[in-house]
């Protein structure tokens, strides 16, 4: 499985924390097979700049949305589903998460989806043109909760930096989070950054409840979306 190799094995000069901890390979019989099967027709290799709609070549898309982290897919393959004139590109770490997306896209007929296993942002600094991208979504980020774990928390003012270089003018940014002290940190940073306008919003219809979602609000966790603006 050489071809999952990640960004989190690379040796680079600089030292940085990373948003995220691989938590280990193991996956179902069904997962591993998906990959073996469909890996080839999701994949998006990483060779020098990817140009986003020339990833699609059979349709001419609205719009290109890469989502940050998309879990087990089950949000990403039903928002794919519901919306086949849209692109969507799901940027993922984990392979059990990538198997388990693979699974559900092809039991509901996604053909407007492609995925990248690597760390986003490898792909963002290094892989994307600058005002390249429509629309970014990232759902429930690691709200990594104790304080010594807060700098590794993904939107970070840095972090929201590059994602406004990569959007273009008139682009958005789709968030949800259960963890309401992230979800104040989270309005803060893009309070303070002069390229975006926008804040929280109703919970849009088009994102679907999730089971990982309604564990937390089982939990009474507070559920907060946020709709952010390129200027």
């Amino acid at each position: 499985m050489a071809l999952f190799a990640t960004m989190e094995q690379v040796q680079r000069p600089e030292f940085r924390l990373r948003s995220f901890r691989l938590r280990g390979d193991r996956m179902t019989k069904a997962q591993s097979e998906a990959l073996v099967q469909h890996w080839n027709r999701f994949e998006v290799p990483l060779q020098g700049v990817l140009k986003p709609r020339e990833l699609f070549p059979s349709m001419n898309p609205k719009e290109v949305v890469f989502e940050i982290g998309s879990g087990m897919g089950e949000a990403t393959s039903q928002i794919a589903a519901s919306n086949p004139e849209t692109a969507y590109v799901a940027v993922e770490v984990h392979k059990p998460g990538l198997g388990a997306l693979i699974i559900r896209a092809e039991n509901l007929g996604v053909r407007n989806l492609k995925i990248i296993n690597a760390d986003i942002y490898e792909v963002l600094t290094k892989h994307l043109s600058d005002h390249s991208i429509d629309a970014f979504h990232i759902f429930f980020p690691d709200p990594w909760p104790k304080r010594k774990q807060h700098k590794r928390r993904l939107l970070q003012p840095n972090f929201i930096e590059i994602l406004a270089t990569k959007l273009k003018h008139g682009g958005r940014i789709n968030i949800a989070t259960d963890w309401y002290p992230y979800a104040q940190e989270i309005e803060k940073s893009f309070a303070s950054n002069p390229d975006f306008t926008g804040g929280v919003i109703p919970r849009p219809d088009w994102r679907p409840l999730t089971k990982f979602e309604s564990k937390g609000i089982t939990k009474e966790h507070v559920v907060t979306d946020f709709e952010f603006q390129r200027r």
